[in-house]
């Protein structure tokens, strides 16, 4: 995507997020909620491991996209594994952040969680 999309597709991610859950968006509660989906887990409340487990998922998820990891079934928790296809590359810290976003772009695109209304 341009670098003008990205910009607005991330604006109106920000702002669906800051509408529904009305706080202000950050990356970890965007990584945490889309773990938390991917799993269906219904609990509210969750251990240490189960978050970090969370982020797990979700970074396994989103970088499944690009091929980096392939999900390959459900333990009997009905947590989602995945198999690490590929070495990821050696990339900043910056650059590392806007991969994710671009990902976390995508992942509410196709799960239909937010629509984009691009004016141009």
């Amino acid at each position: 995507m341009s670098e003008e999309e990205y910009i607005l597709k991330w604006s109106q991610v920000n702002q669906y997020w800051q509408k529904t859950f009305n706080k202000p968006p950050d990356l970890n509660s965007m990584l945490f909620l889309i773990g938390q989906r991917e799993t269906d887990q219904p609990k509210i409340k969750y251990k240490k491991q189960e978050k970090m487990d969370f982020f797990h998922v979700a970074i396994c998820k989103l970088l499944s996209q690009d091929g980096y990891y392939e999900m390959m079934g459900y333990d009997d928790d009905g947590w989602p594994h995945y198999e690490q296809l590929k070495e990821l590359p050696a990339i900043d810290i910056f650059t590392q952040e806007k991969v994710l976003k671009e990902k976390i772009i995508n992942y509410f695109e196709q799960e239909n969680i937010i629509t984009y209304q691009i004016i141009i």
